[in-house]
């Protein structure tokens, strides 16, 4: 479904994804991992279109979409979940979702996804005319999730989904993360918890300053000594 080959990009003179190459398939979860700065964000933002690499290519379904709008990259079926939520604030709960579903002409279809985004987080539904930066933490994520969904997405970009949130809400996050992987949409996973990101995608990939140190499947990647010492506390 995505192809990535030898993507480098460059923010002035810092080389920072170098010769990045990935796949992820239809169904799949996968993950990257790795510390601060080491090129994540970097690297979804240049799929979502948000930046444009020196080099390299970005495939989706077979099509290149490294010199498409990020706008036409929403409508050719993929959509981000940034880091740190970035909710319209001084919009409603509603208003926030409605603003996923921006692209789309199909009026039913929109109120259609709307009700399952309220059926999958009720608590969305139950504030729904609240402000959304009166949310906690915890519902903004759910509410930016949602408001993903309402692009109708193939392919879903999620950027630190657990950054900031107390560890039981970070389960609850997980388990809705499988939940829409299992309903049909394919994720791209970015994320520091290594332990939740191995234990719910199917393969991963390790960047490190801007490369792919390691990849592999999630189970062979959770034993190896290297990850375990780096990202597992082991």
């Amino acid at each position: 479904m995505l192809n990535v080959r030898d993507l480098n990009v460059y923010y002035g003179v810092i080389h920072a994804l170098k010769n990045i190459s990935l796949t992820v398939g239809p169904g799949e979860i996968v993950t990257l991992i790795g510390a601060n700065g080491a090129g994540k964000t970097t690297l979804l933002r240049t799929i979502s279109g948000l930046i444009t690499p020196r080099s390299g290519d970005v495939q989706f379904e077979g099509r290149s979409v490294i010199k498409t709008p990020a706008k036409e990259i929403v409508r050719l079926g993929i959509s981000q979940v940034p880091e740190g939520r970035r909710v319209f604030a001084t919009m409603s709960v509603e208003e926030n979702l409605e603003m996923g579903a921006y692209l789309r002409k199909d009026k039913a279809g929109v109120q259609k996804d709307l009700e399952m985004v309220y059926s999958r987080f009720p608590r969305l539904q139950e504030r729904r005319k609240q402000l959304a930066g009166t949310l906690s933490g915890g519902e903004q994520q759910m509410l930016a999730i949602g408001r993903a969904l309402m692009a109708r997405p193939r392919l879903l970009l999620l950027d630190e989904p657990s950054m900031g949130l107390a560890p039981i809400l970070v389960q609850e996050i997980f388990q809705i993360i499988g939940e829409i992987n299992r309903a049909g949409t394919t994720i791209l996973l970015v994320e520091q918890n290594a332990h939740m990101a191995l234990s719910v995608a199917n393969r991963a990939y390790v960047l490190e300053t801007g490369q792919i140190k390691l990849s592999g499947s999630s189970a062979e990647l959770a034993q190896s000594e290297e990850v375990k010492k780096a990202y597992l506390g082991g």
